[in-house]
């Protein structure tokens, strides 16, 4: 009988080349692992800077914007202090008669209405949302614009309604530039109509030329672009096709369908008028709530001359500025009066109070809806988060808009994000 083990369990005798094929082999393996690990860790290393810079970059961007609008704010405040009488200003404040107040702000109440109403318009081709849905979102767009930088009301109040009644955040947008538009013509419009009555200071009236020009230009573009819907959609995918890939190109193709549904109010010329009309019944309301105001201080200037006023602070408040359009609502309004022979520190005292009889009672009102609607703070970069990314829940469109099958594309079932939570000047 043998006495050796068995043969599984006598020692592997190792030959020497096979010992450098193995060593050869693990450092292979070594070196092999060595390479992806760094491959990865050189991934991860740009994938987190990547993300990081999603927030980093939006985040300067908008400090940036804030820290303009500062400067801006403090540049026109700087314009109006010199000529300023502080105890004149201060004893024309105490002096006034405040019941004025009353008055004017119930006209400027009625033109809220009246916006609702436009805005109401503006949206019917998409959706037919009641006025007294509409209300309180156009009270909270006052509500973030007065308070919060960046203007950021016009994206609160489009993201409630993409929450009440699911119309795409950009379909909405749309909408509200429409609005700002025919806002700025209709300034522009009273500023010229005063002119022959009302000479301005040429340094206002260069301004006002230029910016006639640029909205102008604005409202043909988008005039043309709602009723040339086909020449635009190709236009857009010649374009698209030689900037946009993949996933970039989805998205903005949504955006664009969106936003291009928005602007249908504007491919009907009746529609362009009742827009417009609509917009000078309610800067005329406006001017209305500027002359009650006017009564409540001793002095006194033709109607014409608010028209003017109204109109030039109106299209400087289209500028970058701190919250609540601060110096560059003031400051033209300070200068403009003082044209007409008012003593600068009483036109202070005027523009200060008309300031505040603008800015109170529909940010008190806004802040009210926006508390009944349990919006927050973090609500307003939720918006923009819904407003950059491309929404999926269908949403009926008008039955008769989609039997046009040149405008199709703008037809298309709205999307929106089931999990989403929730400019105007004065």
């Amino acid at each position: 009988m043998s006495t050796h083990p068995p043969l599984l369990c006598q020692p592997i005798v190792i030959r020497p080349g096979a010992e450098v094929r193995q060593n050869r082999q693990e450092k292979m393996r070594r070196v092999f692992a060595r390479m992806v690990w760094r491959r990865f860790r050189a991934y991860d290393i740009l994938r987190n800077a990547a993300q990081s810079s999603r927030g980093v970059i939006p985040r300067l961007k908008r400090n940036l914007q804030l820290a303009i609008g500062v400067i801006v704010s403090a540049f026109f405040i700087y314009l109006a202090l010199p000529g300023l009488h502080l105890p004149t200003v201060v004893e024309a404040l105490r002096t006034a008669n405040y019941w004025w107040l009353v008055p004017g702000v119930a006209v400027y109440i009625i033109g809220l209405w009246v916006r609702t109403w436009r805005w109401q318009y503006t949206l019917r081709p998409v959706k037919l949302v009641p006025v007294v849905t509409l209300f309180p979102m156009v009270c909270i767009g006052y509500f973030g614009n007065n308070v919060f930088p960046f203007r950021a009301g016009e994206l609160l109040r489009s993201y409630v309604l993409k929450k009440r009644e699911d119309i795409a955040i950009s379909t909405s947008l749309a909408t509200v530039i429409i609005e700002r538009l025919t806002d700025g013509l209709v300034m522009i419009m009273f500023v010229f109509i005063a002119l022959p009555f009302a000479p301005m200071p040429e340094f206002y009236r260069n301004a006002v030329i230029a910016m006639t020009v640029m909205f102008l230009m604005a409202t043909a573009v988008f005039m043309w672009m709602a009723s040339q819907p086909e020449r635009v959609e190709r236009f857009y995918a010649l374009l698209a096709g030689v900037v946009l890939r993949g996933r970039v190109r989805e998205r903005t193709d949504d955006l664009y369908h969106r936003f291009m549904l928005g602007l249908r109010s504007l491919s009907e010329p009746s529609d362009v008028i009742m827009i417009f009309f609509t917009s000078v019944i309610i800067w005329l309301l406006e001017t209305v709530k500027y002359w009650f105001v006017m009564h409540a201080f001793d002095f006194s200037v033709s109607f014409i001359v608010l028209m003017l006023m109204n109109g030039l602070v109106n299209l400087a408040t289209t500028l970058p500025a701190a919250p609540g359009y601060i110096g560059t609502f003031d400051t033209p309004g300070i200068k403009t009066l003082e044209t007409f022979g008012v003593d600068p520190s009483i036109a202070a005292s005027y523009t200060f109070t008309l300031h505040a009889a603008l800015w109170v009672p529909v940010t008190m009102l806004g802040a009210y809806f926006f508390w009944r609607e349990h919006l927050k703070m973090s609500d307003i970069e939720a918006a923009r988060r819904a407003a950059d990314t491309t929404e999926s829940t269908p949403a009926e469109v008008d039955p008769a808009a989609k039997a046009a099958s040149a405008e199709a594309p703008y037809n298309a079932a709205e999307n929106g994000e089931q999990s989403a939570i929730p400019s105007e000047s004065f």
